[in-house]
Order: C-alpha cells, then sequence, then structure tokens
C-alpha cells in the first residue's frame, strides 16, 4: 500500500514536471577574462565595470532578459560560446566573415578605428612603411593579429603574439618592442595611464580593411539562437532611441563610439 501511494505521488510529481514550465536560468554573457578598459576591468573586490559591461547589462535590460557576466579566456571565448558554457559574447568582438563562418552576430554595437601607438622619442606612420624593421606587438586570436599579419608582416621585423593588451603595452613600455597596434579606444585608455603618459604616443590609425577588421563589434550568438539574436537587435536599437546608450557612452567617451 505504502510503495502503491509512493509510485502514485511519483507519477503526479514526473506528470506536473512535464506541463510545468521549467525555470529559466540566467543567460551568461561572455566577456575576456583579460582586463580591456575602459570596455571591461574588475575592481579591487573582483566586480567586472566598463562601457561594454554597462552596454551587455542595458541591453538584457531591455530586452528583458535575466543575465549573468561570465568572464571566459579571450581565445577560448568563442569555444565557450558553441559548447553553450555562455549564451552570448560581449566583448569588442569584431564582425568578420571569418567568425561567421562559426558563429552568428547581432548588428553593429560600436565601431572604432585601429591604431598603433609608439615611443615619444620616435616618428613613424601607421604604415608598412613607417613599421619597417620594427617589431609590432598584438594580441593573440583578434583582428589586430590577422590584420598585423596581412599588412605589416613583409615590412616588420616581427610581429608579436601577446595573450593580453596589457602584455603587449607592459613590453612597448619597457622598450622590448617597438611598436603596438589595438583598437584606438583601449590605446587611448593605456595612454592616459602613467606608465602610457610617460612612454607612448599614438602614430595614427591603420588603413581600413573591412574583410579584416569587419564592419563593426557586435554580440556573438550561437548561429541556431535566432530568437535571441532579434532581441539582442532590437535591444541595441531600443536603448539608442531612448538614450540610454548615450548616457553609458558619455561617461567614458566625449565621441561618437557607435560610428557612422
Amino acid at each position: 500500500m505504502v510503495n502503491g501511494l509512493k509510485m502514485a505521488l511519483a507519477g503526479l510529481a514526473l506528470g506536473l514536471a512535464s506541463v510545468m514550465p521549467a525555470h529559466a536560468q540566467a543567460l551568461k554573457v561572455g566577456i575576456a577574462a583579460e582586463p580591456y578598459p575602459p570596455f571591461a576591468a574588475p575592481d579591487a573586490s573582483g566586480n567586472w565595470d566598463g562601457w561594454e559591461v554597462q552596454i551587455a547589462k542595458a541591453l538584457c535590460e531591455e530586452a528583458k532578459l535575466e543575465c549573468e557576466i561570465t568572464p571566459i579566456s579571450w581565445d577560448g571565448i568563442i569555444p565557450a560560446l558553441t559548447t553553450k558554457k555562455i549564451d552570448m559574447i560581449a566583448a569588442s568582438m569584431s564582425i568578420t566573415a571569418e567568425r561567421e563562418k562559426t558563429i552568428a552576430f547581432s548588428d553593429k554595437y560600436y565601431n572604432t578605428p585601429t591604431g598603433i601607438i609608439g615611443p615619444k622619442s620616435e616618428t613613424f606612420e601607421a604604415t608598412p612603411e613607417g613599421l619597417k624593421g620594427k617589431i609590432l606587438g598584438v594580441q593573440v586570436s583578434t583582428v589586430h593579429e590577422v590584420y598585423a599579419k596581412k599588412h605589416f608582416g613583409d615590412t616588420a621585423a616581427e610581429i608579436k603574439i601577446y595573450q593580453t593588451q596589457d602584455e603587449a603595452n607592459a613590453d612597448l613600455a619597457a622598450g622590448r618592442i617597438d611598436a603596438v597596434q589595438a583598437d584606438s579606444i583601449a590605446l587611448d585608455d593605456f595612454l592616459t595611464t602613467e606608465q602610457g603618459k610617460a612612454c607612448c604616443d599614438m602614430k595614427g590609425t591603420v588603413a581600413e580593411d573591412v574583410e579584416v577588421l569587419g564592419p563593426g563589434v557586435g554580440v556573438g550568438l550561437r548561429k541556431e539562437d535566432t530568437e535571441l539574436k532579434d532581441k539582442i537587435n532590437a535591444a541595441i536599437k531600443g536603448i539608442r532611441a531612448s538614450g540610454k546608450y548615450d548616457e553609458i557612452s558619455k561617461k567614458y567617451f566625449d565621441f561618437n563610439i557607435y560610428g557612422d
């Protein structure tokens, strides 16, 4: 009798579970675990903040999604998305044809030029001729690595690859390399630090190459998550229309980071 009652109750529980909606888990928004100010960096308590972190949170709020910021090593962030360890990427990832072979992207949410910095004591341009014989540092698995190898590989003495942007910047400040290529905003942020102000200045922006650099930065998504992509695209439009995008951006920049 007791066993029969237990079986009946278990069956009822299973039946209810099959018709009741599952508890929605927070979507994991992947950001690069390597600090990338002013876009994303942890504070002394380990809490992540920055322009891109705030934009990601605003997108989730606009789309009425519960989200959780999840730091992931940059060179493993796409595999983390495709294996469902995270649900989105909001990590200054440029939209490129090569990446679109593996993942999908939202519409762009910002687009800024690519810059090159070097020692204040030297004058040269951000061109193949300007970088002739120089050691150029770039971060691994970025469009800057691809661009540098394509455009400067024949003239630079070496394209040196770094795991993080901070490591490349530190080697430049120490005189171990001659130049660094990265997003101009990230480089400008470094140039405002004591280390950056002491050593280096902006040499210029590189020539455009949409095939490599892409049309801008988008949220990375799994190809099959079309409904989520639609929600994020609508949210991008929404925060721009409401003024939320500009409200966040004005705390960090004095120009239009969205681009044309």
